[in-house]
């Protein structure tokens, strides 16, 4: 139950980071003080999502980039080119890959997403 609420989450923080970033270039997107710390929050709100999934249900979704996740989370860490380069990297690549993933395994593995007890 746990983890298909996590799921639902990061479904849904992928989607504020692509409606936050929506029609921005990458200087755009890099020079937007409050865009930029907006995406920011929510890409480590993703990534803590995403660590905290567990092992089984990862296991049942290989397509996710679950270790990209986890070096994502130390690019953002840092300051500078490195930290824009990753939350650029996520906003083309990275979310619209795992959004993409988590469609399709909420119409061909509904019961990963499922609140009710025992479902996944």
């Amino acid at each position: 139950m746990l983890d298909a609420a996590m799921l639902m989450s990061l479904d849904e923080v992928c989607t504020n980071v692509l409606i936050l970033a929506e029609g921005l270039e990458k200087d755009e997107f890099l020079s937007s003080r409050l865009t930029r710390a907006e995406v920011r929050h929510q890409i480590l709100t993703m990534t803590g999502l995403a660590k905290n999934i567990s092992p089984a249900i990862r296991h049942r979704m290989p397509e996710l980039d679950w270790s990209g996740f986890e070096v994502l989370s130390v690019q953002i860490g840092q300051s500078g080119q490195a930290e824009n380069e990753a939350l650029w990297f996520s906003i083309t690549s990275l979310i619209p890959a795992t959004l993409m993933w988590l469609r399709v395994y909420k119409k061909t593995h509904p019961t990963l997403f499922s609140f009710r007890p025992g479902a996944s």
